[in-house]
């Protein structure tokens, strides 16, 4: 039985309004799947790959005479890897507004060099959606709850991308594929990364330090390469969806740390596979950091495949109190201090004092799932 995405519901909603639907995320995470399944029983759809030479010719600088005699009687139009067709924004537009009976849906798996060719074009004329490695709450969904929180030492190490869950046994093979052959694929094709060593280098030293503060100073250091181009570098990789930043939240207290930030990745599996570790938790000095990861990266799919819009940091003073994570939505804050071994914890009086209306909990192996479902 398939596993049912949770944004799929969402864009069903949006179908049919006059408007192109995009669907971003990185490769491998189901994009494709995901728009086989909404259109799996009907016979109305014409599907088009931006991977294929000929597609890309027939849809770059094109005109809407010419889009119709290609679409033909279909009702839909799916377009993947959409951001290797040149002027793919004006193309969307034309099918959008001259051809109004059709239903174009384009997927990409770099965010960013597509968004920039779209804005423009389609602005007020799209509904964007982001796709991830499967989700905590997406397994629930397909086996349960018994069956998903027995996995949950598998998917600190492995992670939740499709193929990973669905083939096991094959999990390293897999996710040395991803990490070596298609993380960097869309990167490398960009005109700013120069210096396909140095991303590499630069992955690396940020899976080495999940859970930390990063310091662009010192991971130009490390990477041999200026602070500028390690700046730019992480901006790529956060918009083509393999890892996320939390800034520092400072607001009210003077020693709060201000202008810091950590960087996760959103799939535990991926984060392993670059640094080459795929040994059981109790053979591992990171599980606290593994945890970490899982349940921040988790925490943000669930909220933004439920469509939520909230923004997210950490907390810390100069005088060490720290808090893993902050998640503001309409105003408001909750508070997630995560720990994995059963210890006493409690959130800092300092924060408390300072931030008297937000939600706080501890996260632990036990109350996590309901958080995430």
């Amino acid at each position: 039985m398939p596993i049912t995405r949770s944004i799929e519901s969402q864009i069903r909603k949006r179908l049919y309004k006059n408007k192109a639907i995009l669907i971003f995320g990185a490769r491998q995470v189901g994009k494709t799947t995901l728009v086989e399944n909404l259109f799996k029983d009907r016979t109305d759809v014409l599907f088009l790959d931006g991977d294929e030479a000929d597609h890309r010719e027939q849809l770059s600088n094109t005109t809407s005479t010419r889009l119709k005699s290609i679409i033909g009687k279909n009702i839909i139009v799916c377009i993947d890897e959409a951001q290797r067709i040149e002027n793919i924004g004006l193309t969307l537009k034309l099918i959008t507004d001259k051809i109004k009976e059709v239903q174009v849906i384009a997927t990409g798996s770099s965010a960013f060099e597509l968004a920039n060719k779209l804005n423009e074009p389609l602005t007020g004329r799209k509904y964007e959606f982001h796709l991830f490695p499967l989700s905590f709450g997406e397994m629930v969904q397909h086996h349960g709850i018994i069956e998903e929180s027995r996995l949950l030492h598998h998917r600190l190490i492995f992670g939740y991308y499709p193929e990973i869950v669905t083939d096991q046994g094959s999990e390293v093979e897999h996710l040395k594929l991803i990490a070596n052959s298609y993380l960097y694929k869309d990167l490398l094709m960009l005109e700013t990364i120069k210096k396909p060593v140095v991303l590499q280098k630069l992955v690396k030293a940020l899976a080495l330090q999940v859970g930390s503060e990063v310091s662009y100073n010192e991971l130009s250091r490390l990477v041999e390469a200026d602070k500028e181009t390690v700046e730019k570098y992480i901006d790529a990789l956060e918009r083509s969806y393999i890892i996320f930043q939390l800034p520092s939240l400072s607001r009210n207290v003077r020693n709060e740390i201000k202008k810091s930030r950590k960087i996760y990745f959103y799939d535990n599996g991926l984060r392993n596979a670059v640094i080459g570790n795929f040994s059981p938790l109790e053979n591992r000095t990171d599980t606290g950091a593994l945890w970490e990861n899982f349940f921040i990266s988790e925490r943000i799919k669930f909220m933004m495949n439920g469509g939520k819009d909230s923004k997210y940091y950490f907390w810390r003073t100069t005088q060490q109190q720290e808090i893993d994570l902050i998640e503001e939505t309409d105003g408001k804050l909750a508070v997630f201090e995560i720990k994995w071994r059963k210890e006493k914890s409690r959130i800092p009086l300092t924060f408390v004092n300072a931030y008297p209306h937000s939600k706080t909990v501890i996260i632990t192996r036990e109350n996590y799932p309901d958080y995430l479902i």
